[in-house]
């Protein structure tokens, strides 16, 4: 049994291991060549998390999905750089939004250069991406472009918060589909269709990708509170000191509300306030560790992960779909 991909994927398959690793090499290549400028400083600056690594989620994916169509096709490797570029400048972009000081181990592009460049540098990506794209032809252009409205929604509607009314875990579960699902389930959807799979086999392996991009997302919402800077690659409690209210701290105000428990209620005053304050970040972050609301999360993270498994059914028996279906696993194993 050999190991690809994000989170020590088993590809039990050596052909498909062999496909999948000339892949994901040819993708490296392609990143670090569409990164490139005459600009010694912004190449510098491009292939910053480019070179800092990253699991290259979305590429497995991609090269996965391809198997279901002509592997080799040549549309294949580019639309995986395409989604592993635009997934690139959105963490530009979200590291200034968040004041994230690590990204993947390194410091991120805002604390090395300032916000103005990794702003700028994720708009480099995004039109490099769109140049690749051009290439494969009017109908990417058109998923990548909805997919990419989508990302966006999902960041302005996290940004504007729920409507009155409206529940905020809902709302959030929204949320995440648009920021990630929508570019996992794109990923999926370029892989099958370069490869000339069939159309019933796209729209399966798209909505795979949608809800394996969710189960995705929480998986790291449960990590962030969870792990440590060594696991994750990034600032435990980064969110919380940031107030973003992750599914964790959505469930425990959920319960807070329904149970009325005073421990409860106290956490929730506590993420409430001023957490740039050390000590209380910690104290926030250890509380938050030992409560049945991280438990809960991580629930959610199996429920979406079983559902993307599930969406799989109607494909063909064969060693993609298996590795398809293992990483449904690794998700919910990656949140413990």
């Amino acid at each position: 049994m050999t190991v690809v991909g994000p989170f020590g994927l088993n590809v039990r398959d050596q052909a498909l291991e062999a496909d999948v690793q000339t892949g994901l090499t040819a993708v490296e290549e392609g990143l670090l060549e569409a990164t490139k400028s005459e600009v010694p400083f912004i190449t510098e600056a491009a292939q910053h998390l480019v070179r800092a690594g990253g699991k290259r989620f979305r590429p497995l994916l991609v090269m996965l999905a391809a198997q279901f169509g002509d592997p080799y096709a040549p549309g294949i490797v580019p639309s995986a750089v395409v989604v592993e570029l635009t997934h690139l400048a959105t963490l530009y972009h979200d590291d200034v939004m968040d004041e994230a000081a690590v990204r993947r181990g390194v410091a991120s592009a805002n604390t090395r250069w300032g916000n103005s460049v990794a702003v700028l540098t994720g708009d480099f990506l995004f039109a490099r991406a769109s140049q690749i794209l051009a290439d494969l032809g009017p109908e990417a252009v058109r998923v990548q472009a909805l997919a990419f409205e989508r990302l966006v929604t999902g960041q302005i509607l996290e940004t504007a918060g729920p409507q009155d009314g409206r529940d905020p875990v809902d709302h959030y579960l929204d949320v995440l589909g648009g920021k990630t699902g929508s570019l996992v389930a794109v990923s999926c959807r370029f892989g099958a269709m370069m490869s000339g799979a069939d159309e019933t086999v796209v729209d399966v392996l798209t909505q795979y990708g949608e809800r394996l991009g969710v189960a995705f997302q929480l998986a790291d919402d449960v990590l962030d509170i969870a792990s440590d800077s060594h696991e994750s690659g990034k600032t435990p409690g980064t969110d919380l000191r940031e107030g973003i209210a992750t599914l964790p701290v959505l469930r425990l105000r959920e319960r807070a509300a329904r149970m009325g428990l005073a421990e409860d209620v106290a956490l929730c005053e506590l993420l409430a306030s001023d957490l740039s304050d050390d000590a209380r970040h910690a104290e926030a972050l250890a509380a938050l560790r030992t409560h049945p609301a991280l438990e809960q999360a991580r629930r959610d993270t199996v429920r979406y992960a079983e559902e993307a498994r599930a969406a799989l059914a109607p494909l063909r028996e064969c060693a993609a779909k298996a590795a398809l279906t293992d990483l449904c696993d690794a998700v919910v194993h990656r949140a413990g």
